[in-house]
């Protein structure tokens, strides 16, 4: 499959929906993408499962919106 603008290093699954990350993705893993300050407080080798449940959200999308 060809290469899509605007996914964000995300790629479409087989039935044409967007890829989330995984609750297993690393908080260091993220902040190469979203800066060092991304998870400030959580150790780099908790999963973002983790850092979403401690801030009360349930995807990366509603935490960067809470972040904003």
């Amino acid at each position: 499959m060809p290469k899509q603008s605007g996914l964000d290093g995300r790629h479409r699954d087989a039935d044409g929906r967007i890829s989330q990350k995984h609750g297993n993705t690393l908080v260091g893993t993220l902040r190469d993408t979203y800066g060092e300050d991304f998870g400030a407080g959580t150790r780099s080798d908790a999963k973002l499962s983790t850092l979403l449940e401690k801030e009360g959200v349930e995807s990366l999308s509603q935490l960067l919106k809470k972040d904003e």
